[in-house]
Order: structure tokens, then sequence, then C-alpha cells
């Protein structure tokens, strides 16, 4: 599978390149909705937590922005990822390529998304007087790698079933609105009671976002159980998608 993917780099390359420049077509503001969707998102959740709902945590929009953006990226492959072969069927009808490659283009679209997000959030830390630790920015790009696996785990399972169920692609809006509040990014996973903090962690994004914060926020090295929870996850996501995809694909032309 990793050879074939590899002989079809160039078509995941412009799928790519066809996704980011497709994303904000004919918009006035184009390409700068990238940086400027985070920004508005942090806007609302500060105005909502640290004016009309107070949070006393110190500096608590820089808290809540290291973990939106990375959070962003893992619901729009919950919700948009569900239709992206849907979406494709003439091109999965009419010729032969490993269909792996549509979710797996969708995603690393967004994974650039990301990481010209991250720029921002880096930037905002920088200016803002809380700054950045070297050491533990050399974590990021592990856990970076680690939420792409599980991000495209998830996709590749989503977009396969979405085939079969077409009402997948409405209900993984709503799951991924209830995940959204399941996952510590508003909060501390501190917040989170003892008996239940384990169940959280169960959670394959709590401790993704536990390092992300770690490294931007708390200026620290993630925990190595954190950072070993987070790996487990995403690689076991990651083999059980392509594993269902690759039982999901045979009947895709029939099924659309």
């Amino acid at each position: 599978m990793i050879s074939e993917l590899y002989a079809y780099r160039e078509m995941i390359f412009s799928l790519v390149r066809r996704n980011l420049k497709g994303r904000y077509k004919g918009s006035f503001l184009g390409f700068f909705w990238t940086f400027l969707n985070p920004l508005l998102q942090l806007a609302v959740y500060t105005m909502v937590f640290s004016v009309i709902l107070r949070n006393g945590r110190e500096d608590y929009y820089l808290f809540l922005f290291v973990a939106l953006v990375p959070w962003i990226f893992c619901s729009s492959c919950v919700s948009s990822g569900a239709s992206c072969i849907w979406q494709s069927q003439n091109m999965v009808k009419k010729i032969y390529f490993p269909r792996e490659v549509l979710p797996l283009a969708f995603v690393i679209s967004n994974f650039v998304n990301m990481l010209l997000s991250l720029l921002v959030v880096i930037a905002v830390l920088i200016f803002s007087g809380k700054g950045l630790s070297f050491q533990a920015l050399l974590y990021l790009p592990v856990i970076m790698a680690i939420e792409f696996l599980l991000c495209l785990g998830i996709t590749l399972i989503v977009s396969g079933l979405d085939i079969y169920f077409r009402d997948l692609e409405y209900l993984m809006g709503i799951f991924a609105m209830a995940w959204q509040f399941m996952t510590p990014i508003m909060y501390g996973i501190e917040q989170v009671p003892e008996q239940y903090r384990t169940l959280f962690y169960l959670n394959p994004m709590t401790p993704v976002i536990v390092a992300y914060r770690d490294i931007l926020y708390e200026k620290r090295p993630p925990e190595m159980g954190t950072l070993g929870a987070a790996a487990v996850e995403g690689l076991l996501l990651c083999f059980l998608g392509f594993f269902v995809f690759s039982k999901l694909k045979r009947r895709f032309a029939e099924a659309m």
C-alpha cells in the first residue's frame, strides 16, 4: 500500500493543491481566511469564557488558542472528511487509482492549513510576551505527526462508511460538536474529576491537546505518559482506518 501510494504521489500533490486553491475560491479574502478563521473563533470563545462566563485562568485566550487550532484540524477531518470520496465520485467511477489517495490528500491539505494557523499561534505567543521554550518545541513535530496519523485514520473510516450511509456526513457534524466538549479544549484536564480522568484519556484527542498545551502554553516538554498514550491511540486509529477502508473500498463504484 505504501509503495502504491508513493507511485501516485504526483496525484496526491495535485489534489492537495486543488483543495488548497479551491477552499476559498471566489471569496474576497481568499487564502487569508486560513489565518482569520482561528482568530475569529478565538475572539468568540474568549468573549464567552473570559467576559461573560468568567474564567479565572491567566492568559486564558492563549490557553484556549493553543488547543483550538489543532482541534479545528481534527474537527474538519471528522465532519468534512466524511464526504471527500463522494465528492470525487466521477473519478472513482471512471479511472483506477488507490482510493486511499482521496482521504490522504484531504488530510494533508487540512494539515497544511493547521501549519499556517500554528504560525499565527506562535506569533501571538511571542508578541504577547508569553514566549516559547526551544526544548519544548522539539516535541512539537512529534505530536503533530501523531495527530496527522490519528486524523488520517478517522478520515479513512468515515469517508469509507459515508459511501454506504449517506446520513453519516450530517451526523459527523453533530458528533464533532459533542466531541469538542468531551475534549479539554476550553478547560484543563486538571478540572476533570479524578475518577473520570482515565475515561477522558481514552478520548484519542485528549492526550494530543494536553501535549500541545504543555509545549506551547506551559513551555515544557509533554509527559512521556501523555505522549505515549497519544502515539498508541494515533497509531491504532491509523491502522484501523486503513484496515476498514481496504474492506469498504471494493464496492465504492457500485454503491455510488
